[in-house]
């Protein structure tokens, strides 16, 4: 999982240490700044979901680590216009989702350093952190075939760029596997009024093929489709399986069956987007580029808990490798379950799955690597243990080989500690 830039054609300046550049009169300067007043940074960042909360949280985590600001936030939605108190708030520098292009002609008269964090399409003349849309789509599609699909369909949202953005690279990537996808946006108005949307829905799901696995945009938009599923009569996840996208836990949980979701990091973006400003703040010329922050990985839950594949010896293997990969099982072990030749067991991976039983294993088990690295301190012996690895030495030579970073430079950058 890397962060990964777009800036036209310059190394990215936030993978550089800021403590290298740092003056070494900076805290002598910052005491005098102290004594007058904080930098004073407005938020325009909702508060109303998981993601813009999670943002929020990676700019303080960035600001404890760093000097103090003064933070001017107020209680909003998504798509909210701007809060009143803007047109007269005189501050020094703003973080926020720039999603229209009225929001973009204020914060601009404004005079201040800006840095968006909306992947909207709006603010690109100011810098932009954001999700990486392509690696977005290519965990859904991936855990969709680990699944054992060979049917796909993506539900986007016609109000949203980065929805538009995200079944490209779904489609483009399937398309390259081999594999056809089956699209649906429906009307911009139908997205916004739940019982229209859920009537359009619930038209296009029952012509699609059965079995199939789908991609929603984003977790409200996979909630709708569920529920078309339902009053569909159409059984989820043995004939449609659902993906969502942001881990918006309360939703996923909340859903019928719970929903399988890409976990972004949008913590990593807030503090990306603090890191940005805080250099602006201190006069660095930033122009206009995208830095894109890779997901996490994925959250499955029953929404995706189905393995669609009509072979039964490959359907049992990789239940097999679900419930047993991170106990430190090989290949031989999942022969024996299935009680058929190796060779005979890898011909029918490739002709369903396109890996082998070997290259499953491995993957279930970085999986759960990457929680691991994430939301424990364990130390990498231990996180090699509890996921099926021999070794530290093991674990850090596939972990490398898969991602290019080590498991700590994994963790610490998913931390944003080496920004």
């Amino acid at each position: 999982m890397r962060i990964t830039t777009s800036y036209h054609r310059c190394k990215c300046p936030m993978l550089q240490d800021n403590r290298k550049r740092a003056n070494p009169h900076r805290g002598q300067r910052f005491l005098g700044r102290q004594k007058a007043t904080l930098p004073r940074v407005a938020l325009l960042i909702e508060t109303s979901n998981e993601y813009g909360r999670r943002l929020l949280l990676g700019i303080g985590d960035y600001v404890r680590e760093h000097e103090p600001w003064s933070f001017q936030l107020g209680e909003q939605a998504r798509g909210h216009p701007l809060p009143p108190w803007l047109s007269k708030w005189r501050g020094d520098g703003i973080i926020g989702r720039i999603d229209s292009s009225s929001i973009e002609q204020a914060v601009r008269g404004l005079g201040v350093p800006v840095v968006n964090v909306s992947a909207s399409g709006y603010g690109l003349v100011f810098p932009t952190v954001i999700s990486d849309s392509e690696a977005i789509a290519h965990t859904a599609a991936k855990h969709l075939m680990e699944c054992g699909f060979n049917q796909f369909g993506y539900c986007g949202d016609p109000r949203f760029a980065w929805s538009r953005s995200h079944q490209e690279h779904f489609v483009r990537y399937l398309r390259e596997k081999g594999f056809a996808c089956y699209c649906f946006e429906g009307s911009k108005s139908g997205a916004q009024h739940w019982a229209r949307a859920i009537e359009e829905l619930i038209g296009w799901v029952r012509q699609l093929p059965k079995p199939i696995g789908i991609m929603a945009c984003y977790d409200l938009r996979a909630q709708q489709l569920l529920v078309a599923c339902k009053e569909a009569g159409i059984i989820v996840p043995d004939e449609v399986a659902v993906i969502g996208q942001h881990n918006d836990q309360t939703i996923c949980e909340f859903c019928d069956p719970p929903l399988s979701s890409v976990i972004p990091n949008p913590r990593l973006a807030g503090y990306l987007a603090a890191s940005l400003l805080d250099r602006m703040l201190k006069g660095e010329q930033i122009p206009a580029g995208i830095y894109r922050v890779s997901p996490v990985g994925v959250a499955a839950r029953r929404s995706t808990d189905v393995v669609a594949v009509p072979d039964e010896d490959v359907a049992a293997a990789i239940r097999y490798i679900r419930d047993f990969a991170c106990h430190g099982i090989k290949v031989g072990d999942v022969v024996r379950f299935v009680n058929i030749s190796r060779s005979m067991l890898e011909r029918k991976f490739k002709k369903f799955l396109q890996m082998n039983p070997h290259e499953l294993i491995i993957r279930t088990r970085l999986r759960r690597v990457r929680e691991l690295l994430i939301e424990t301190d364990l130390p990498i012996e231990k996180v090699a243990t509890l996921s099926g690895f021999s070794s530290a030495e093991y674990l850090s030579a596939v972990f490398h080989r898969t991602s290019g970073q080590s498991p700590r430079e994994f963790r610490k950058a998913h931390r944003g500690k080496t920004i």
